[in-house]
């Protein structure tokens, strides 16, 4: 084995001074005696102290969550006692779980009642997000040894979660499907807003959405969009409940279900715009590859292709899409967290043209990348 010489002068790159003497306690100490720079030794330590806690903010949030507690609070504010009581959990520990909530931005008290603050408000009222934190349980579970889990020596239990990346025969039970398509369409609602907002569909003529689950990326298009037919493509598993989602919101006429597995079926024709919403992060890059070259044998000349997901900052590391969505999707071990820009090569190599990436308004929400078959 060659020894990896990582030493930064061999490579042209030296550690700052700054950083060096930021490295050094004594240093330290005497900024944290120097008015001007006091604030900036203050500002890191706090955001250091943030990293170190940051499991037991998770862990409040989640015990927040799963209490009920943002539910019960939107109904009306409500003192320490009573939560505990509801809970059946000691007063005690119901003061330290709220007064962490507190800490954390999501509630304050007042006359002796406590009450959602903007943020803890947010939380209650976001479409799914209480839904994927009462899940993050199993991804802690598969995170509980990092250096095992960064070193592929975990069997994680996200693989077993969201078994239809596997392929078909992962969800032939419609009760497994019911577990991720449920949670993956009470998180789409703002998916879908930013989507729709990234880019324009008022001129589609036909719209297919693949892995589209039970429809809520199509049911929120056929809301905003009076012309465009809408196509579902998905497995068998998940069309009962796409059919009664389309029935409730009045889309049934104008939708077409279309079941099958992209990795072994042929993709239906006659879409001018195909979207990818939240599938391809699913995936290695082989399978994403082969679908994209199958979405563009099944456009016309000139149909678009419409990619949406939460993505990494590439060069620009951020913390919603490399610290969390990459993360997630290494412990699914079947595909990862991309780029803007390695989403728009892979679509390169799969022969679309005009590849652009529009702006998106919440980046921790999704990112939009778009092409054209122009052959």
């Amino acid at each position: 084995m060659t020894a990896i010489d990582d030493r930064p002068a061999r490579l042209g790159v030296r550690t700052s001074r700054w950083t060096r003497l930021m490295a050094d306690p004594a240093f330290q100490a005497r900024c944290a005696r120097i008015p001007l720079l006091r604030r900036l030794v203050r500002r890191e330590g706090e955001a250091m102290f943030d990293l170190v806690a940051g499991f037991c903010h998770s862990q409040i949030l989640q015990a927040f969550v799963r209490f009920d507690i943002p539910a019960q609070l939107l109904d009306a504010p409500s003192p320490t006692a009573a939560l505990a009581q509801r809970a059946s959990v000691p007063l005690r520990n119901m003061t330290l779980l709220l007064n962490g909530a507190a800490s954390l931005g999501l509630l304050r008290q007042r006359r002796g009642l406590w009450q959602l603050t903007t943020r803890g408000a947010a939380l209650a009222g976001v479409p799914g997000l209480q839904q994927m934190i009462a899940h993050h349980d199993v991804l802690y579970r598969d995170l509980s040894d990092p250096v095992a889990f960064f070193r592929d020596e975990v069997t994680t239990e996200l693989a077993d979660f969201w078994p239809y990346v596997f392929g078909a025969g992962g969800v032939a039970d419609p009760a497994v499907a019911q577990t991720y398509s449920q949670l993956m369409a009470d998180s789409q609602s703002l998916v879908a807003q930013d989507t729709l907002d990234a880019v324009d569909l008022g001129r589609a003529r036909c719209i297919m959405d693949i892995g589209g689950g039970t429809g809520a990326f199509l049911a929120a298009v056929g809301a905003r969009h009076a012309a465009p037919q809408l196509m579902l493509f998905d497995l068998p598993a998940v069309v009962p409940a796409a059919r009664q989602r389309f029935a409730q919101a009045g889309l049934l006429a104008r939708t077409i279900i279309h079941a099958g597995s992209f990795r072994d079926d042929p993709l239906p024709e006659g879409a001018d715009v195909i979207t990818l919403v939240r599938v391809l992060y699913d995936h290695a890059d082989d399978t994403v590859l082969a679908l994209l070259r199958a979405v563009r044998a099944a456009l016309p000349r000139g149909g678009r292709i419409i990619v949406s997901e939460p993505m990494t900052g590439g060069a620009r590391p951020t913390r919603a899409g490399d610290a969390y969505f990459a993360v997630y999707c290494q412990a699914m071990r079947t595909g990862a967290a991309r780029s803007p820009a390695q989403v728009s090569a892979l679509l390169v190599q799969a022969g679309f043209g005009d590849v652009r990436i529009p702006r998106s308004a919440r980046l921790f929400v999704t990112s939009v990348v778009t092409g054209v078959n122009q052959s």
